[in-house]
């Protein structure tokens, strides 16, 4: 079994997770320029065992695309084509609400909250935990 990997795309930064190889437990991996994050993915990917690749989708309330849809979506169609695993999506919508509610609760200080490179990366993390709590729904 291999590794999952969520990325959370950003125009600036990138937020990325993986699981362990079992497949049970997400983490942060790291934050990355959103420039350098291909590259990251490749060389991860050939490195590691990855199985599946998921990238944030980004809709708004009204389950409309959102604008930022115009960058995430040329990163997405890169990776299908360099990747041989499957590249999909995962609804996004909440994730950066809930990595500041999740800093909170965990009692994080304001100024470590106010870390963006932090919250993509708890964003990522929140993104693969609601695909693996998904998968094990079906």
């Amino acid at each position: 079994m291999g590794r999952i990997l969520a990325i959370d795309y950003g125009r600036k930064r990138t937020g990325l997770a993986v699981t362990d190889p079992l497949q049970l437990i997400p983490g942060g991996l790291t934050t990355l320029p959103s420039h350098e994050v291909l590259a990251f993915v490749l060389d991860y990917c050939a490195r590691e065992q990855v199985e599946r690749v998921l990238v944030g989708y980004a809709k708004q309330l009204n389950n409309e695309l959102s604008e930022s849809m115009t960058y995430i979506e040329p990163f997405y169609r890169s990776l299908q084509k360099r990747l041989t695993i499957p590249v999909e999506y995962i609804d996004e919508r909440f994730t950066s609400v809930l990595a500041h509610r999740s800093m909170l609760d965990g009692g994080l200080k304001k100024k470590a909250r106010q870390n963006k490179a932090l919250v993509d990366e708890i964003s990522a993390v929140i993104i693969l935990q609601t695909y693996l709590d998904s998968a094990q729904r079906r």
